[in-house]
């Protein structure tokens, strides 16, 4: 397994995005709740597919009894998401959603991403996860980047995050230790499946 810096992984991407046939190069990047996936695959500069976007509505949540398991393998639309993964090795250009956090549900048809671009980047927690139907996701995907982070500063941000989206302190605290926290221990153990690990910060 290679291991980057981020000047290193910026180095590759630039290499990535200069390709200049076929169908996108597809690059996941996967980590723990709080890592900084999505900030991570901003900063990139290429188009992104959300792996949040595919979370299922709080209404199906709410049938399947997962609402405050939400975040959880069995909370996302995987099946969706493993279409549009394979729509995208075909070259084509799709639409998919993205999750906004401030009302709590992904907005359909929301992004963009062109078929003929060099480079998507794909982010999200069970990239690399192979129950409940994402052993589907890995063989679609060319590179699959786990982030490491430190724990402690994670814990630290999923907190305010879930503070500033409308969640009391108390509320935050609870909902990281009994629900984020099992999910960063699973995502933990498909850190070795990954094709490079990225120190981020």
């Amino acid at each position: 397994m290679k291991t980057y810096t981020v000047a290193e992984a910026a180095a590759r991407i630039e290499l990535l995005s200069e390709r200049t046939s076929g169908a996108p190069f597809l690059l996941g990047v996967v980590g723990p709740p709080g890592a900084g996936k999505s900030t991570f695959a901003e900063k990139l500069a290429v188009p992104i597919l959300p792996m949040d976007g595919f979370h299922f509505a709080n209404e199906h949540l709410d049938r399947l009894g997962l609402r405050n398991k939400k975040g959880a393998p069995g909370t996302f639309d995987v099946e969706g998401l493993a279409s549009t993964l394979r729509r995208l090795r075909a070259g084509e250009t799709v639409v998919v959603p993205r999750f906004d956090r401030a009302i709590d549900a992904a907005i359909a048809g929301a992004v963009l991403l062109p078929g003929d671009a060099p480079l998507i980047v794909t982010e999200g927690n069970y990239l690399l996860h192979d129950n409940a139907g994402w052993g589907a996701i890995r063989p679609l995907l060319d590179e699959v980047w786990y982030l490491d982070i430190n724990d402690d500063l994670r814990r630290d941000r999923l907190v305010a995050r879930h503070e500033r989206y409308g969640r009391s302190e108390a509320d935050a605290a609870r909902w990281v230790t009994e629900v984020d926290e099992p999910n960063a221990v699973l995502i933990r153990t498909t850190r070795q499946r990954a094709d490079a690990v990225v120190a981020a910060s």
